[in-house]
């Protein structure tokens, strides 16, 4: 079963609505125990950074996530605001992220010669940086996903970027790191390309 964790920050019903239309069957977590007993977790995400941590550790759900990722190795894919919350910290805000991949969240930054507008917004094509992982398995390199954001994730390691967009410059539109993956793209919002990537998550990943 894939839980979509619903902590007051992320459209957990278009979520759902999605992963019904594949023929995925899934439920929203509103208490850790959902969580432990998920075989796959969902982390959406709409809004601050400091705000979501806040709701996640006020709920518990920060440690509910390390100990069902990290020790019994569940899947989990962070969406939006729920990808950029697995990394270490954001320029967005103070509080630390949950630090499963190693990279920090940066402030799209345009010289005066190409101020375009954010946050970012609309549909962007994205490169595929590995395409071993299975959450793209069947998925070719050009695909189209759409975007709302104004940071975006700065990975340390080169290895953890799984694909990249481009915005005034490439930047990264999705992490992985072994049971954890993260989009910042909204999959959900789009369309087929969408829909594929989430069937993968449900049954390759």
């Amino acid at each position: 079963m894939i839980v979509v964790l619903d902590y007051g920050m992320g459209n957990v019903g278009s979520i759902l609505n999605m992963l019904k239309k594949i023929g995925v069957s899934a439920k929203s977590a509103l208490d850790t125990d959902m969580i432990d007993q998920a075989d796959k977790l969902i982390l959406p995400g709409v809004g601050a950074f400091d705000k979501g941590m806040e709701l996640l550790i006020s709920k518990g759900f920060d440690e509910a996530i390390k100990r069902n990722v990290l020790e019994k190795g569940k899947p989990i894919l962070g969406i939006c605001l729920g990808m950029q919350m697995l990394g270490r910290k954001s320029e967005e805000g103070e509080k630390p992220g949950l630090d499963l991949i190693p990279f920090d969240n940066v402030k799209f930054h345009f010289n005066s010669s190409n101020c375009l507008k954010i946050p970012h917004m609309g549909w962007n094509y994205v490169d595929i940086c590995n395409s071993n992982s299975p959450l793209l398995r069947g998925i070719e390199t050009k695909q189209r996903y759409y975007f709302v954001h104004t940071y975006h994730a700065e990975c340390d390691k080169r290895e953890n970027v799984l694909m990249e967009s481009y915005y005034g410059y490439p930047f990264t539109a999705a992490v992985h790191d072994r049971n954890i993956y993260g989009t910042q793209f909204h999959p959900e919002k789009s369309h087929n390309f969408g829909m594929k990537l989430l069937l993968n998550f449900a049954k390759e990943c």
